[in-house]
């Protein structure tokens, strides 16, 4: 008799894998992920800023996307950002729309949808600097007010069956820094501040978990401390240690919450994304990897110093640049980027295992 129960629990471990193996198709090599909800920044927005009125974050005009099928969407780099190139590896459709078009509804949801914002940032007070632009907590409302109820009304069903089917990108944090704590007079330390931000994002995965999502892709920031607009000030074009120093703290509480927080959603899966490491060795070994004007925009900056003027003049040998404007990164740093998060096995890169392990996993 005892020997049943434990025949039972085979059985059932047999179909159970039975079942989730025949979702998987040769066509997405395994995946079983439908599609992605993305949440963050800049390096992460799809045009949702292009919406936005009073917004000084916009990058709708040329030369953004010289090197995009669509030309300048609101996309910060020339090419394809991150989301673009991780939609490839998974074998999207379509690329993922943004939620402030209004065309996006209906059937163009059912694969996700971008909610990032250019300028924002993890706490609420973050990028007003930048004028009107769409926090992280707005974009989770969001997605809660409006997505969902649109996609259970396509699918006919609790949306909250299939989240489990879609990744949840989240990519916030720098603009903390860089618009917010270092602008500041704070009382608050580098580490008092660190930890309460990632307090607050935790806090905010946590929501999404209620709202369905089971499997994360948490980006770190980047070392934005060797980009042209904070080196510009240095002679010797260095990495501004301060700046690359909060980045890293940030990063690591990052990583570390990945295992602090999955006890707390039963589950759940979280892949760490360490952009910082990625970008830090292409540069201090550029010509190994295929670059070789690590300092240098490659489009012509306008006053601030970060965004690319308008209609301004751009390097011909783009794929050789580590930086588009004065921030954000290339198309082809953005390959480089999502190439080792869908398939790096260094832990030091993707934590503890990379995104095409993640979209593999039946929950």
């Amino acid at each position: 008799m005892s020997q049943i129960p434990l025949l039972c629990v085979f059985l059932f471990a047999f179909l159970s894998q039975s079942i989730c193996l025949s979702k998987l198709t040769p066509k997405n090599h395994g995946s079983k992920i439908r599609g992605m909800f993305v949440f963050g920044s800049s390096l992460l927005d799809n045009g949702n800023n292009n919406f936005l009125p009073n917004s000084l974050a916009k990058v709708n005009y040329s030369p953004y996307g010289a090197d995009f099928p669509l030309g300048p969407t609101g996309r910060f780099t020339n090419g394809k950002n991150v989301i673009d190139v991780l939609g490839e590896k998974l074998r999207l459709p379509n690329y993922i729309p943004p939620f402030n078009d209004p065309s996006t509804n209906g059937s163009k949801i059912l694969h996700g949808v971008d909610f990032a914002s250019g300028g924002s940032g993890i706490l609420d007070v973050t990028g007003s600097i930048a004028g009107n632009v769409i926090s992280l907590n707005q974009q989770i409302r969001n997605f809660e007010s409006a997505t969902l109820p649109d996609f259970e009304l396509q699918l006919g069903e609790k949306s909250t069956k299939i989240m489990s089917d879609f990744l949840f990108v989240v990519g916030s944090g720098g603009n903390d820094y860089s618009l917010n704590y270092f602008r500041a007079n704070n009382n608050i330390t580098l580490q008092d501040f660190t930890t309460n931000l990632t307090t607050t994002l935790s806090l905010q995965l946590k929501r999404l978990y209620d709202l369905g999502a089971r499997k994360f892709v948490l980006m770190a920031i980047n070392p934005n401390g060797c980009s042209p607009i904070a080196t510009a000030s240095f002679p010797t074009r260095d990495c501004v240690r301060i700046l690359n120093k909060a980045f890293h703290m940030f990063n690591s509480n990052l990583k570390n919450l990945v295992d602090a927080i999955r006890p707390q959603m039963p589950g759940s899966n979280l892949v760490f994304v360490n952009t910082y490491k990625v970008i830090r060795d292409i540069i201090k070994s550029p010509s190994t990897k295929g670059f070789r004007d690590v300092n240098s925009a490659c489009c012509e900056v306008g006053p601030t110093g970060v965004l690319c003027k308008r209609g301004g003049l751009i390097c011909k040998n783009r794929s050789e640049y580590v930086f588009f404007d004065g921030l954000h990164p290339t198309e082809a740093v953005n390959y480089v980027i999502a190439n080792k998060a869908f398939k790096s096995n260094l832990k030091a890169e993707v934590y503890p295992f990379n995104v095409k392990r993640l979209s593999q996993i039946c929950v």
